[in-house]
């Protein structure tokens, strides 16, 4: 392959890497949560599974499922994780880890139309619902500082966040149902 050439494919793949990854990367995460007890944990073998897939993605097969594919990726980085932890008393044992794997990889499809569902429903809620669940849940800031900053009690801000996440399961219920649109 000529220089010129080359430099086309190495950008088209790095292109499509980043294109697949991107798509995958909220359902890959999901699938790792399920196999580590920690936010902090899932964080740091996603950054490792990322780079294997990236070093890897030579022997990725154009048109099969590349979510798949990164699981398994996922899987033997969270495995090795686990192994590098084993003194841990909050990592799973292999043989678990290897279950859950399996059972997590089997649910994915519709843990991903849940996850869309969520966003969409997100999207619904009036911006300083949305913001109080956000700032809560996203960047696990203590219901205390959010309350304070939206000039509400804790308690108030409490019964609030309980009502909006009773109305997201809903629409989150419905959507995946089929009777409301994502």
């Amino acid at each position: 392959m000529s220089s010129p050439d080359a430099a086309l494919h190495a950008k088209n793949r790095d292109e499509r890497f980043v294109q697949l990854f991107a798509h995958s990367e909220p359902a890959l995460r999901l699938f790792l949560r399920s196999l580590l007890p920690r936010w902090e944990d899932t964080d740091e073998v996603l950054q490792e599974t990322s780079l294997v897939l990236w070093r890897k993605f030579d022997t990725f097969t154009e048109g099969t499922d590349f979510l798949r594919w990164a699981c398994m990726v996922a899987r033997f980085e969270a495995l090795k994780y686990r192994r590098g932890k084993a003194r841990d008393r909050h990592i799973f044992d292999g043989d678990l880890m290897e279950t859950l794997a399996d059972e997590a990889l089997d649910e994915l499809p519709a843990l991903e139309q849940e996850r869309k569902a969520l966003e969409a429903c997100l999207q619904k809620l009036g911006s300083k619902e949305r913001s109080w669940v956000e700032s809560v849940y996203g960047t696990n800031s203590h219901i205390h500082e959010v309350a304070t900053r939206a000039g509400r009690s804790p308690g108030s801000l409490y019964k609030a966040l309980h009502r909006i996440r009773l109305g997201l399961l809903d629409c989150v219920t419905r959507s995946v149902a089929g009777s409301e649109p994502a």
